[in-house]
């Protein structure tokens, strides 16, 4: 358990880790590529761990620097683990790394923790069936643990039956480029987190493939081909840089993240204009982003559906509003790490909030901070709660977070860089 301590003056420049989604992209894309390839400034951390273990059991060899990895990338040929690939409750891995085994050749078994087990991954394995994958939930449950009997991709057309995930719509389309003949995609229902699709796309661009996309992102088609090797230089990851900007807005101080740029590639960097509208103030200095908070919070209603990772850090925000704040379109938020939708409104709760809880939409009624006091919060295992959360520790005493080492699967060093904010 860690206390977190209040501050009555907040004025701070600060360096976040490289970005998560950014790094387990562009390792996937390097592994794949022919030749070799450095990664700089990747996030070093559990989930990063997991993932890159995973595609040494594939037969990738990967030399690990201080933040600088160089991936001998294999062309797209993928070998056959000896073992199970475990990768704990890292959702992004899991999915991206299913479709990384079905271009290989025997059988694979991807699994993961008890939480893992209970995150679906069904419309992937639909997806995945339609260009000619052998893969079943070992459970029968539409969950990890999965068995892949792999013969490569045959390519043609398939259909992702939910976007619900963007996960699965990423996964299916690093690995497009190695079908046998061109793969074409469609995918049913709304698309949500597509700025995550988007970077997806990006990074793929950067490793030398072009997709035709639809421009609702519903339709791709991948011609065959392969991803050459670069050298890649991986942005400050903007889902934790959330927890120092939303500290700036509850105490009133300033902080600038220095090594998160405008414009990211990163959908969560849109928290901060989401920021400015609660009344703080945003500037762009010397590559940064620097968020200075007001002297009162305001309640705002925004659709979240494309900024899953940060409806926590802006619910807590919102406590200390003045006024409603409505987010909706979060249904999603409750297949991530937990029911983060529950939990969120569970743990602020016991901070004194006055929080509703619908099916898909959270309703935080803001009260200045008026009311709020310390507790023991539960991170229920999830480094997101845990960090979020704390940002409430700087404005009123007595925060304490149960299960601190969980900030180890994004950030491991969280507790010291946001113990420095009180310095």
């Amino acid at each position: 358990m860690i206390e977190i301590q209040p501050v009555t003056h907040l004025e701070k420049d600060v360096t976040v880790p490289g970005s998560k989604s950014l790094t387990q992209r562009a390792l996937i894309a390097a592994a794949l590529a022919d030749g070799t390839s450095q990664l700089k400034g990747v996030l070093e951390s559990d989930d990063t761990r997991y993932s890159s273990q995973a595609l040494e059991q594939m037969g990738v060899e990967i030399e690990r620097k201080s933040q600088h990895w160089i991936v001998h990338g294999k062309g797209g040929a993928i070998a056959t683990p000896e073992e199970d690939i475990y990768l704990g409750n890292n959702g992004t891995a899991t999915r991206f790394l299913t479709s990384v085994a079905a271009l290989g050749h025997g059988e694979f078994i991807i699994d993961g923790d008890s939480r893992m087990h209970e995150r679906p991954i069904g419309p992937l394995m639909e997806a995945l069936e339609g260009w000619g994958v052998d893969i079943e939930s070992i459970h029968g449950t539409g969950c990890p643990p999965l068995s892949i009997r792999a013969e490569g991709l045959a390519g043609g057309e398939t259909i992702l039956p939910e976007g619900k995930s963007s996960q699965y719509l990423s996964s299916l389309l690093l690995v497009g480029p190695f079908a046998r003949k061109k793969a074409v995609l469609r995918v049913e229902g709304e698309v949500l987190s597509k700025p995550y699709v988007v970077m997806t796309l990006e990074v793929m661009s950067d490793f030398g493939v072009s997709i035709e996309a639809a421009t609702d992102l519903s339709y791709f088609s991948i011609e065959p081909g392969g991803y050459q090797h670069q050298d890649y230089q991986v942005e400050g990851d903007a889902s934790n840089a959330s927890y120092f900007w939303a500290a700036a807005a509850v105490t009133g101080g300033r902080v600038r993240v220095t090594n998160v740029p405008v414009p990211s590639l990163q959908g969560d960097a849109q928290l901060v204009p989401l920021l400015a509208r609660m009344g703080c103030n945003i500037e762009q200095i010397d590559g940064g982003i620097s968020v200075q908070g007001p002297e009162k919070l305001e309640g705002i209603s925004v659709d979240m559906g494309n900024m899953p990772d940060v409806v926590p850090t802006l619910a807590v925000v919102a406590a200390f509003a003045e006024g409603t704040t409505e987010i909706t379109n979060i249904a999603h938020l409750r297949i991530k790490e937990c029911d983060r939708l529950n939990a969120v409104v569970t743990e602020l709760g016991k901070l004194g909030a006055r929080v509703e809880e619908h099916a898909d939409s959270m309703i935080i009624h803001g009260s200045g901070g008026v009311g709020l006091h310390g507790a023991e919060i539960h991170t229920y295992d999830d480094h997101r709660m845990a960090m979020c959360m704390a940002v409430a520790g700087l404005r009123i005493p007595g925060v304490k977070i149960l299960d601190e080492h969980c900030v180890a699967k994004s950030f491991p060093d969280f507790w010291q860089r946001f113990g420095a904010l009180a310095d």
